[in-house]
């Protein structure tokens, strides 16, 4: 059994609209999943420079996963993976998606210390309903060309609000969709923005929404997770 969870960090600036990334990890050692996904990773302009460095992801006990789009950024258009120690990276890429804003996923193929193979995906999603479809039909026939499947785990922020239409609709032709909860607004949640999808091999055990004191300061979103039983 293996724990994941997705978080968008909104930059690292908090609901008291202070820019203060630290918290964004403080909020994760509550938590203590396996694998994270994070979105809004990274600034949006510029150099798009990563807002956690290396040096507090690496105190925290986390390593990322590159991917070497960009110099300063961790991840792609602010999706990033976090691992904790014993688990290992076999492939890792950015995935280009039909878009109009700056929006992408990424994947890495992983093993883990028990010798258990994992894909995961992390995305950031259009706030265009048109688009998401679009993005979402782009990610599936991505996995489905890829010629070594694996049991895979989706995560992110979806950007969409209706549960049996649009994007999710696709995803859930091919994909089990955890019930975690509403996620948005961190003050008072009431959309179930961010999701957490995995291939039908796999089986969400317990999931949720972690609704802590630190998480409804921390970012505008709250972090999900799930604990996922099957990878083998």
């Amino acid at each position: 059994m293996i724990t994941v969870a997705s978080y968008n960090i909104h930059k690292g600036i908090g609901t008291d609209r202070r820019r203060r990334p630290e918290r964004i990890l403080d909020v994760l050692a509550e938590m203590d999943a396996d694998i994270v996904t994070l979105q809004e990773a990274d600034r949006r302009f510029g150099t798009r420079a990563a807002i956690l460095s290396n040096t507090l992801i690496e105190q925290a006990g986390w390593h990322p996963v590159t991917f070497g789009v960009r110099q300063a950024s961790m991840g792609w258009h602010g999706n990033v993976i976090l691992l904790r120690q014993g688990i290992s990276i076999t492939c890792s890429e950015a995935i280009h998606l039909p878009t109009l804003e700056p929006r992408g996923a990424v994947m890495a193929d992983l093993r883990t210390s028990a010798g258990a193979q994992l894909r995961v995906i992390g995305m950031h999603l259009d706030l265009s309903g048109l688009w998401r479809r679009r993005q979402a039909a782009s990610i599936i026939a991505h996995l489905h060309a890829n010629p070594h499947p694996l049991p895979t785990i989706l995560m992110g922020d979806m950007n969409e609000w209706s549960a049996t239409t649009g994007c999710l609709h696709e995803f859930a032709r091919h994909f089990r969709i955890a019930d975690t909860g509403p996620s948005f607004h961190a003050r008072r949640p009431l959309a179930r923005l961010d999701r957490i999808m995995m291939s039908r091999d796999l089986m969400p055990v317990a999931c949720g929404v972690h609704n802590s004191r630190l998480a409804t300061v921390a970012s505008d979103h709250l972090p999900i997770w799930a604990r996922v039983e099957g990878v083998q």
